[in-house]
């Protein structure tokens, strides 16, 4: 009779080979505390955060000099020390992880002359944090899915919609290279956003590359797109429309929207 796998078990199998981005997002999530993650190699502690964090083998971030760089490269092969904690559900306390590790290889950060990139990997992965990494990879796999769904329907921004989603009615639009230019968002969903500018503003090409700033209660959202259509209005008030990127607090933000619609509609 064949063994039943256990949770941790699973989520190895499913998950082993990919990677978690140590996004703002993500670091928040996991309930990652910055002050308590550092490695120790011999005598020295450093303190890192997380670059991307995997079941076998994560990358970590640390501000070091070119000394410094260089006299750490001594230790590639070497057994280190990780020191993490994470706290995914907001318990009093989050839970400490002391890891053993060997230092693959030490980097410079491209773009980053003062940042190191030290990557490690695992003798073993505590249960508890094979489960943490696991149920984050679970339910970002779920809200990859509600991209696809939420995108289809255009939600009309108005003060009432506004407020049932918590969005503070201010937004930034920018293009590489240019200043921010404030907007007003008509509609959005999860794959899609449409806005105006004031007379004069630029109508931008189709696949321009442009980054939106949407404040909300929750989040202040940084997403990218690229510009599927745009063109002046009677009105003489540019509107443009977007393709954007996967974005999860968006997501979130629309999960919740729809979610509370469905709710007051039963009521």
């Amino acid at each position: 009779m064949p063994n039943v796998q256990s949770g941790p078990s699973q989520y190895v199998q499913k998950f082993g080979e990919q990677t978690i981005a140590g996004s703002p997002y993500a670091l928040k999530k996991l309930g990652i505390d910055r002050t308590r993650c550092s490695l120790k190699i011999e005598e020295y502690i450093i303190l890192c955060v997380p670059f991307q964090l995997g079941f076998k083998r994560s990358i970590f971030m640390a501000s070091l000099s070119k000394q410094e760089l260089l006299f750490f490269h001594n230790y590639a092969n070497s057994i280190i020390g990780l020191s993490i904690s994470l706290n995914p559900d907001n318990r009093p306390e989050p839970v400490k992880f002391f890891l053993r590790c060997t230092l693959s290889s030490i980097g410079k950060m491209k773009g980053r002359e003062d940042v190191g990139l030290f990557v490690v990997d695992y003798k073993t992965l505590p249960d508890e944090m094979t489960l943490m990494l696991g149920n984050y990879m679970e339910v970002q796999e779920r809200i990859k899915n509600q991209y696809d769904d939420y995108g289809k329907t255009l939600i009309k921004i108005n003060q009432e919609t506004a407020n049932t989603m918590g969005y503070n009615m201010f937004s930034t639009v920018t293009e590489p290279g240019k200043e921010s230019r404030r907007i007003l968002v008509l509609s959005i969903s999860s794959q899609f956003l449409e806005y105006v500018e004031a007379e004069g503003s630029p109508v931008l090409e189709p696949n321009t590359q442009v980054s939106f700033q949407l404040y909300f209660k929750k989040y202040r959202i940084s997403i990218n797109g690229k510009i599927s259509a745009a063109g002046p209005l009677p009105q003489r008030l540019i509107r443009s429309v977007v393709n954007l990127e996967f974005n999860p607090e968006l997501v979130e933000i629309i999960d919740a929207y729809w979610y509370g619609m469905k709710k007051n509609a039963k009521k």
